[in-house]
Formats: C-alpha cells, structure tokens, sequence
C-alpha cells in the first residue's frame, strides 16, 4: 500500500514538474506573438518608446494599411504575393506529388542515380543560384513589368519536384497490392494516382500545399532580386522590410507590426480548412 501511494507521489510530481516545463516554454514562445498583435494595436508612433507595452490602442494602424498608399502601396503587395504565392502552391504540389509517386512506384533506368542527385542539389541553399537566375529571366524577357510575377511564379515552382524525399517516404507505405489490384481491375497509372493513391494519402498532401503556400507567402530574398526598384511588383514580404528601413520606420513601426499580423491570416486560415484532413489516409483502405 504504501509503495503504491509512493508510486502515485512520485508520478504526481513528475507531471507538475512537466506541465509547469511546457508551460514555460509555451509562454516564452507565445509572448512575441502577443506583443507582436499588442503592437499593432499601438496609438503611440515610432519605434523608439519609453514603454514596452502600449499605453493606448487604435484600429488606425490597420487603416492606415490599406488608405496610405502614397509611399507604400499595401493591398497592391498583398495581391501581389497572394497571386503569385497560390499559383505558385498549385505548380508546385504538383510537381512534388507527381515526381515523388513516381520515384516510389514506378523503376526504371537511373532511378536511384537521380534520387541521389536530387539529394545532393537539395543540400545548397536556393539563393546561391539567385543572380544566375535573375540574368536568364532577364534574357528571356521576364525581369520587368508585369512578367515579374510570372518571374517569382516560376522560380518558386520550378525546382519544387526536387524535395520529393518525404512525400515519397510517404507514398512508399502505400502498400503495393493496392496498385496490382487496380492495374488487374483496368486502371492506368494516372487513374491508380489521381482515384487511388491521392485519396490515400491525404496527410501528405496537405502538408505539400501547406508548405508550397507558405514558402513563396514569406520568401523575401528571390523576391528582392527579381522586383528590385519595380515597386508595383513588390511582395508583403518587401513591403514589410521597406517599413523598418530608417526613413520610414518611425512613421510605419506600428503598421509593420499590423501587416505582420494581417500576413498571418491566410496561413492560419488555410492551416485550419485543412487540418481536418491530417488523418490516417489508409485507415479502412481494403479491397472491395
């Protein structure tokens, strides 16, 4: 009796003591986040205060956003990245679920010498190639104007296939009787992909969009290169970092703070539409 009391303190006291962890550290990684919003809400100007928490709050800095757009035209860089950024996500969820069935399913003649390839490219950073892409869209007619967008489209999608490895990882516990299955019943690799596997395989998937949308929704570095002085062009992402530049920042502190918190919308909005689809994708998967 007494080592099953014992037993029972000891367990009690370990889950205070990680409870009050995992408190602490969700604290910590809350708190900027909060005061990121609290900021936004900030009547006081400037980004040099005496206080580290608004003595007064205001919608203005949320209305100046999308009314000021004599020096930093808002709504026009939120279009602008939220076109770029969903076309973007398409191309590439595509190229990444199509490229990653194949690896997994289909052997054919240097199969494995391009999957290592592939893993070696993936281990440079993207912006080490940045200036010798900006000089081909150059060359092709795609650094100025309009064509910009379709510029940042396709450099964000266009080596998108090469991070195939864990949606192919994923696609790989699929069992393999599933596509003998529906290749004996008369399906085509392409019927056996889109009805088949993708239905099965849904965590993935989303995770795929997820990461595509979000990649070109925040990128800054490719962006600044290719817009370069092409303000109508600009993203939120450099039209957040012209706001902290020291002509503006005293005037345009807050409404940074109130774009980064109008940025997070579309991510968390799209996060939770499809959060209820990170389910077992193979859960019930027989054949009928």
């Amino acid at each position: 009796m007494a080592k099953k009391k014992s037993a029972k303190a000891a367990k009690l006291r370990n889950n205070i003591i990680v409870h009050t962890v995992l408190a602490i550290l969700a604290a910590i990684w809350v708190f900027p986040v909060l005061w990121v919003v609290m900021t936004s809400f900030r009547a006081e100007k400037g980004s040099y205060v005496s206080t580290f928490f608004p003595q007064s709050f205001t919608f203005d800095n949320y209305i100046r956003l999308f009314t000021d757009t004599t020096v930093l035209n808002f709504p026009q860089m939120f279009m602008n990245t939220l076109i770029i950024a969903i076309c973007s996500c398409i191309l590439s969820s595509f190229y990444v679920l199509s490229a990653s069935y194949c690896l997994s399913r289909i052997r054919f003649r240097m199969r494995k010498p391009f999957m290592n390839m592939a893993m070696v490219l993936g281990l440079f950073p993207g912006f080490m190639s940045m200036i010798a892409v900006y000089f081909i869209l150059k060359a092709v007619g795609l650094s100025e104007g309009s064509m910009i967008r379709l510029a940042l489209i396709l450099c964000y999608s266009g080596s998108a296939a090469l991070s195939f490895q864990i949606a192919k990882g994923f696609f790989d516990t699929t069992p393999y009787a599933i596509d003998e299955a529906a290749l004996i019943d008369g399906c085509t690799r392409g019927q056996i992909f889109t009805k088949i596997t993708l239905p099965l395989s849904k965590p993935i998937v989303i995770y795929t969009v997820l990461t595509a949308f979000i990649g070109p929704w925040v990128d800054f570095i490719f962006a600044k290169v290719i817009c370069r002085a092409n303000s109508d062009q600009y993203t939120v992402a450099i039209g957040l970092w012209k706001m902290l530049e020291k002509e503006y920042i005293d005037s345009w502190y807050t409404c940074f703070a109130a774009g980064a918190v109008l940025i997070s919308i579309p991510i968390a909005l799209l996060f939770l539409k499809l959060q209820k689809y990170y389910v077992d994708g193979m859960a019930g998967a027989v054949k009928g």
